[in-house]
């Protein structure tokens, strides 16, 4: 994960080049962030359901016996 100064610094590279772009780049820009928007939020709905699957299939852990089984 990035630092705070370091995402700041990507932000602000990635304005000047949208301001440098045509109009034509940015609505595919657009579509592109929207897309990988889209991808992600399919991947995230997928493990969500993975887990529940597990959770179905093998059960849940109490945070008392994670707590314990982590000690040892």
């Amino acid at each position: 994960m990035k630092s705070d100064r370091e995402r700041k610094e990507i932000i602000e590279a990635i304005n000047v080049l949208l301001h440098q772009a045509y109009d034509s780049n940015l609505d595919e820009i657009l579509a592109l962030l929207k897309q990988i928007d889209e991808e992600e939020e399919k991947e995230d709905l997928k493990d969500i359901q993975e887990a529940r699957e597990d959770i179905r299939i093998n059960g849940t852990v109490s945070w008392e016996e994670y707590k314990r089984e982590s000690k040892s």
